[in-house]
């Protein structure tokens, strides 16, 4: 990682991870490749991981943390100890692509406190969302823009980045799968400046997926209407 005598990176990528260990190496090439001409840490924050997950992000230079209570848990973990002013959120799958990493960056550079990636904007898109979560994730994105008043064109998806000073101001509780939705949430709630930037998501490179279409649509509903009554 490169730092210029820095004593913080400008940057922090924050990856939860669990049993990722045939995709983690590529996707650190990556990230490093693209990310070579900036100030960076990767951070990885580890779930229980039984494969080589661990040994191979500390052998690239990531900085790894440990988190067993769920995606949403590890996910706030990573980014509330990282350095950087700007923190960036990325699935370990390879489904996020390190080449939007720059358009994430600038997008807080030029003022945003949160920055979305989207799939349902011109120039974004998907090759792994089969018909039935498309149409879930619609129904949500219209659930959350009527009862919040937003404007979002997707909602389920951990591609995103933050200025550091807004983190604390999203009061994130979400264990699992709920954080995405929390966060489009809080964001607005919280009256923060959010812009949305198209991203291209991939399927998965290799192993099995965590995300369970009904039980997790459940997971997202219930941080829907609890974020709306609470």
């Amino acid at each position: 990682m490169r730092h210029n005598n820095k004593t913080v990176p400008h940057v922090s990528i924050v990856i939860p991870t669990l049993n990722e260990g045939s995709n983690i190496d590529k996707l650190l090439d990556g990230i490093r490749e693209e990310m070579r001409d900036e100030d960076f840490e990767v951070v990885v924050v580890d779930g229980g991981s039984e494969d080589d997950t661990v040994s191979k992000a500390k052998r690239l230079g990531a900085r790894v943390m440990y988190d067993y209570e769920g995606k949403g848990s590890s996910l706030v973990r990573g980014l509330r100890s990282a350095r950087g002013d700007v923190l960036v959120s990325m699935d370990a799958d390879l489904s996020h692509r390190p080449v939007e990493l720059r358009l994430l960056i600038d997008g807080i550079d030029i003022g945003y406190d949160v920055c979305m990636g989207s799939r349902f904007i011109a120039g974004g898109g998907t090759d792994d969302m089969p018909l039935l979560r498309r149409l879930g994730n619609k129904f949500f994105v219209l659930l959350v823009n009527v009862l919040f008043h937003s404007n979002y064109s997707d909602l389920c998806y951990g591609y995103r980045s933050f200025r550091r000073t807004a983190l604390s101001k999203l009061r994130l509780r979400e264990k699992g799968f709920g954080i995405e939705t929390e966060i489009n949430i809080e964001a607005v709630k919280r009256h923060l400046r959010v812009i949305e930037v198209p991203s291209k998501e991939k399927k998965r490179n290799a192993g099995t997926g965590k995300l369970r279409t009904f039980s997790d649509g459940y997971v997202i509903l219930g941080t829907i209407v609890r974020s709306f009554i609470g």
